[in-house]
């Protein structure tokens, strides 16, 4: 592994429809750093899962899909840019789907698979060329990089959280995707804590805060560390 002085990670978690994928990349853009936005690899094993036609629920056969799985996916870290990759396959939008947020969960509490995808996840986070790097999820703070300077959890009540959802989802049935982030949430928290702050996480609560609002204080947050663009102490 690559020593993690070279750079800079900040390391955001919270529960869906936080916010927390929009304003890490807003983050990540305004600061000049990259991105690891880690629920799009558990989305896009999902969707692999269903390309080769196995059950999300089969916890073994899923993980014998990952030495494929991890030959053929990409994703971009640049925030400006926002896309994912199977074997060439753009998936981007495909893993947004409300089909996709109700198998997730399978994917994602399979904790075979939660190690092999860490173990990536700080591969990539630790491996980055850039001066900074925000990785947003579930375990960031507690798992993935403990260790990171900088560590966030944002949230916000039920109620915002499945509103926003529900702006980004468009057409899509209310209660379907009410009940999809209701029904993640207790999924996951089964495996991960995302909920309450573990020691030395900042918790920022979005609910009364607009969009700008959020991005600016997890920017200011980064910025009381004494963390400049370049990702080096001011």
């Amino acid at each position: 592994m690559t020593d993690a002085s070279r750079n800079i990670v900040v390391a955001i978690d919270g529960p869906s429809g936080s916010g927390k994928s929009t304003v890490a990349r807003a983050a990540a853009t305004d600061l000049g750093w990259h991105l690891l936005d880690t629920g799009s690899v558990y989305r896009a094993l999902t969707w692999f899962a269903g390309r080769r036609g196995v059950d999300t629920a089969d916890q073994d056969a899923v993980v014998a899909l990952l030495p494929d799985f991890f030959r053929g996916w990409e994703l971009s870290v640049l925030p400006e840019e926002r896309w994912v990759r199977v074997d060439g396959v753009d998936v981007t939008d495909a893993i947004r789907t409300t089909e996709i947020s109700s198998l997730v969960s399978n994917v994602a509490t399979n904790l075979a698979v939660r190690k092999a995808v860490n173990e990536r996840f700080r591969e990539l986070l630790f491996g980055d060329d850039a001066p900074g790097i925000i990785a947003e999820g579930r375990d960031i703070t507690t798992v993935v990089a403990p260790d990171a300077p900088v560590r966030i959890l944002l949230t916000a009540d039920e109620s915002a959280r499945i509103r926003r959802r529900l702006a980004e989802k468009a057409g899509d049935d209310a209660a379907a995707v009410a009940a999809s982030v209701a029904e993640r949430d207790a999924r996951d928290s089964t495996v991960v804590t995302f909920t309450t702050a573990a020691d030395g996480v900042v918790t920022l609560d979005t609910t009364e805060l607009d969009l700008d609002q959020s991005i600016a204080a997890v920017i200011d947050l980064i910025r009381e560390h004494g963390i400049s663009r370049k990702g080096s102490a001011e």
